[in-house]
């Protein structure tokens, strides 16, 4: 069966993806910023529901260049996740050279404990993809999430495919960015993979007084109807004969 993980910022968006049969779930803060550790108390909520559930682990917008205090907050952050009951986390982190942060992903991996681990789309931006691959599985990270180095994981499918075949079944390879039901069933084909991550956010209206005194971000709205039809979508392709 192919999984579909849902990324969301509240606990309606939990709600949401759970009635409609999302089989993971990642918890942020600011997913118009690309996603953000989520707070102590929605990590708590996250954990009491159903769903397993994973807690990005980024403590500021911005590039994943992360310098010793920045560190510290996230070897906390992970700590919080682990206390919760989380399932998991979500890690990424570069050096300047745009190669993975071997050392500092070691020592989060080393906090983490039983959880599963995550490792972002700092991924794509990285050099060499295929030798981070073969370092995420080294480090024990569960499932590598990319759209194969493109804006999104369709531009994305020919790496993805390579990944895939590379992986082979020592790591998952979580293809994200861009999915939805009217190109999965192709994604899902051409690249092999048996996972696929996405928002299915909706439009919200900021309203103008709030928007007025600087409080105008409105948070993601997940839209129930649009997870119910990915996952429709996903199921019918991972049902079919190879």
């Amino acid at each position: 069966m192919i999984r579909v993980e849902i990324c969301i910022e509240t606990p309606q968006g939990i709600q949401a993806a759970e009635a409609a049969g999302a089989d993971r779930l990642e918890l942020c803060a600011s997913l118009d910023a690309g996603g953000l550790t989520p707070s102590a108390g929605l990590m708590a909520y996250a954990a009491q529901r159903p769903l397993p559930t994973l807690a990005m682990i980024r403590p500021r917008a911005g590039s994943f260049i992360f310098d010793a205090e920045e560190a510290a907050v996230m070897q906390n952050d992970i700590r919080a996740a682990r206390a919760a009951g989380l399932t998991g986390v979500v890690l990424g982190a570069l050096r300047p050279d745009r190669h993975l942060d071997h050392e500092l992903l070691l020592r989060q991996c080393d906090a983490c404990g039983p959880l599963e681990r995550t490792l972002h789309r700092a991924f794509d931006l990285t050099q060499d993809p295929f030798a981070e691959l073969e370092f995420a599985i080294s480090a024990g990270f569960t499932r590598i999430l990319t759209s194969g180095q493109k804006p999104t994981a369709p531009e994305g499918a020919d790496c993805l495919a390579r990944l895939q075949k590379q992986a082979a079944g020592r790591l998952v390879i979580l293809a994200g960015s861009g999915v939805k039901a009217g190109n999965v069933a192709a994604l899902i084909r051409q690249t092999g993979v048996t996972e696929v991550h996405a928002s299915c956010r909706k439009p919200s209206v900021a309203d103008p007084e709030d928007a007025a005194l600087g409080f105008g971000s409105q948070p993601v709205v997940t839209d129930a109807d649009a997870i119910r039809a990915l996952i429709t979508a996903t199921r019918q392709t991972g049902s079919q004969p190879a």
